[in-house]
């Protein structure tokens, strides 16, 4: 017999599959020990889909991947008992039907704006934009990240022995904060038409075209409306004033709920939007409008992440996060 070593062959680990539902579309992608694979990111349209697992089957066909090492979805909608309900999508997503499309019983479903939270520890640089300057934060600070898009929403993400935990939120169905009789006057109409008067009312999308409406009377589409603010439209930058206005107030009333000295990150399409626009606006003075808690607004800063697929990072990340 002979004394020569068995030939070691190489080995290429089964990769974690990850996906990112929004009501229109699903990006997905894969990934290697929590960093995505370059070149995977694929985005399909949920438009005459009968459910999540057939996009994933499609994409694992696609790209000749049999068995996986983990999935994690990422949905746009409340997640329950490893249950997601799409929010704009007649889905049901659970954690069995993606154990059987990925052939692995290593599986999790998180809320979209949590997975946004677990990707912010490995974000770059140049993907994220300081509205407001805060103080350096302390290693392990609590942070929150908040979606202004199709609706409105924030989480804490707390940073654990055991891992990152970000917990599931419904934030945005809060009360609208308010300060003097245009606000006051806006909160009495919300209340009107929806029986009570909520930040996300004003803060997604539909909120923010709402807001011009009630205003100036004027109908605008959405990418019509930012781009009447960025112009600096006289009507526009009135509904802009006071979009601005409210989501320093909404951010000033999370941040002194949850002290996130690790910094508030925004997310979502309005937000971006919005972005450039909302220091200039007044966003900083409401924010900073806290009374005598006004000097500890200055601890907090606010950044807009710009990052397309920093949901699906977050998705991976958490996944290498999880014991085996």
């Amino acid at each position: 017999m002979s004394d020569r070593p068995l030939q070691s062959w190489p080995f290429t680990p089964a990769p974690q599959l990850v996906a990112d539902i929004g009501g229109t579309n699903t990006r997905v992608a894969l990934a290697d020990a929590g960093v995505l694979r370059q070149g995977s990111i694929r985005k399909y349209p949920n438009h005459g889909r009968t459910s999540l697992a057939e996009i994933l089957q499609q994409y694992l066909a696609e790209t000749a991947t049999g068995d996986c090492a983990g999935v994690c979805v990422a949905a746009a909608g409340p997640v329950r008992d490893e249950v997601a309900r799409m929010t704009n999508l007649d889905w049901e997503i659970t954690a069995g039907d993606l154990a059987r499309v990925g052939r692995t019983e290593r599986v999790a479903i998180l809320n979209d704006l949590q997975a946004q939270g677990h990707a912010l520890a490995s974000l770059d640089a140049r993907h994220l934009r300081v509205l407001l300057p805060g103080q350096p934060a302390p290693a392990g600070a609590t942070q929150l990240v908040v979606g202004a898009g199709t609706g409105f929403n924030a989480a804490p993400v707390h940073h654990l022995p055991g891992g990152t935990h970000v917990a599931p939120s419904e934030c945005g169905h809060i009360h609208l904060p308010r300060k003097g009789e245009q606000e006051a006057a806006l909160a009495r109409h919300l209340a009107e038409l929806h029986g009570i008067a909520t930040i996300e009312e004003v803060l997604c999308g539909r909120g923010l075209v709402a807001l011009h409406r009630w205003l100036s009377g004027q109908e605008l589409a959405g990418d019509a409306l930012t781009a009447a603010i960025a112009a600096g439209e006289p009507a526009a930058r009135k509904t802009g004033q006071l979009y601005a206005r409210i989501m320093g107030r909404s951010l000033a009333t999370l941040a002194l709920v949850h002290l996130p000295y690790g910094g508030i990150f925004l997310i979502g399409s309005v937000a971006r939007a919005m972005a450039p626009h909302l220091v200039a606006l007044g966003m900083g003075e409401a924010f900073r409008d806290m009374g005598r808690f006004s000097p500890l607004m200055a601890e907090f800063a606010v950044t807009m992440v710009e990052d397309d697929y920093a949901a699906l990072l977050g998705c991976a990340a958490h996944l290498a996060g999880r014991p085996h």
